[in-house]
């Protein structure tokens, strides 16, 4: 059996699907590396809302989804940008994720970070900027959640220079119950955070980033770089103070930099590892042997896809992530909070399920492939 899928030229060219997945089974705990994944939400596909309407969530299906991740023994990292936040999902919604998650979380004994952000104002000063994180912060730790200090739209907007930055993270830094994950997001994950940390030069915002850790070593447990820059990141944690974790948030260049050298590793916190979180989960635990070769054997060929799914513009690759999802069979829809399922041409989500269904990924590759048929159905493509 053969399925038709468009090329990017216009056409269609046949492709015979995996007739089995691979075999991933839950195993133990991992010993060497710290990994979370950055998990998606799952929309309300019955909600009669727009995408400027406050986002409806199928909160059934959004937490078995991290049960599944728990499953595997990965961390979950929640209310991050792969939840749409700022993109679809608002502080509302954001805060009841957190709740409801950190609540399943203790339930099943699953480990999990929130997201702490300012996105509940858009604009304001630094004085309001602080309250808005303050605020955040507050309902995860009372959450039980361990905090992810987010990069701010409204800091990038208000901040002169490095010195604003380092005011607000200190004084974050200083009232935290709990040692914090900082997140560095690249402008290419969101545009609207050129220049954070007071500088469009990388180094120069390099080194402001590491004065807000070693002024605080005892309150940063890691710190998360989603700049897709391999070198820049080993450079990075290079420097890091003894003790605090770099999470690779490079989903370009996770494989080489999980696996690490003479020197080091990073642990990880992956969007990619949403649709990967079985397959991953696989890899660190050979990993955890000591057989780096058999490590990077499995994840290696899952970089085609994570560059597919993250191309330009990078910040829609959400689409792509809960495409695999519904194709995976997580969840009955391709409906995404914003109607940002409309982000990716009919060509990308065809190369999607290509390469993903090379991999192994879905559990049940016949409903996978009965469910793209589906898809390209709605766009008049008739197999």
């Amino acid at each position: 059996m053969t399925i038709r899928l468009p090329d990017f030229k216009g056409g269609l060219r046949g492709y015979e699907p995996r007739p089995e997945p691979l075999v991933v089974t839950p195993g133990t705990p991992f010993t060497s590396r710290t990994v979370f994944s950055a998990a998606h939400v799952v929309a309300d596909p019955y909600a009669d809302v727009s995408p400027d309407s406050p986002a409806a969530v199928d909160w059934d299906a959004t937490l078995a989804f991290r049960r599944h991740l728990w499953s595997h023994g990965l961390g979950v990292a929640e209310a991050m940008d792969t939840a749409q936040r700022g993109m679809g999902l608002d502080w509302a919604g954001g805060a009841e994720l957190i709740r409801r998650s950190a609540a399943e979380a203790r339930a099943v004994g699953g480990r999990i970070a929130c997201g702490v952000g300012t996105d509940q104002i858009a604009a304001g000063t630094l004085e309001e900027v602080r309250a808005a994180y303050e605020e955040q912060l507050a309902v995860v730790e009372e959450s039980g959640a361990q905090a992810i200090l987010m990069a701010s739209r409204a800091l990038a907007a208000t901040a002169k220079g490095p010195e604003d930055y380092l005011e607000v993270y200190g004084r974050l830094l200083r009232q935290s119950a709990e040692p914090v994950i900082l997140h560095w997001l690249g402008p290419m994950f969101d545009p609207a955070l050129e220049g954070y940390w007071g500088s469009s030069d990388l180094d120069a915002a390099t080194d402001t980033f590491l004065e807000v850790i070693s002024a605080h070593p005892d309150k940063v447990d890691g710190i998360k770089v989603s700049l897709l820059d391999a070198q820049r990141e080993i450079d990075l944690r290079r420097r890091l103070p003894q003790g605090v974790r770099c999470y690779t948030g490079d989903d370009f260049n996770y494989p080489e930099l999980i696996a690490g050298d003479e020197q080091g590793f990073s642990h990880a916190l992956l969007g990619i590892f949403d649709p990967l979180g079985p397959l991953a989960a696989q890899a660190v635990r050979v990993l955890d042997t000591g057989n780096v070769e058999g490590f990077r054997e499995l994840l290696d060929p899952t970089v085609e896809l994570s560059r597919h799914l993250f191309q330009t513009p990078t910040r829609f690759y959400k689409t792509g992530v809960v495409l695999l999802a519904w194709l995976a069979g997580h969840q009955s829809h391709f409906t995404m909070v914003g109607g940002l399922q409309s982000a990716r041409s009919l060509p990308h989500f065809a190369r999607a399920y290509e390469l993903a269904d090379g991999l192994g990924l879905f559990p049940d590759p016949k409903l996978a492939e009965e469910r793209m048929k589906n898809l390209l159905s709605l766009y008049g493509v008739n197999q």
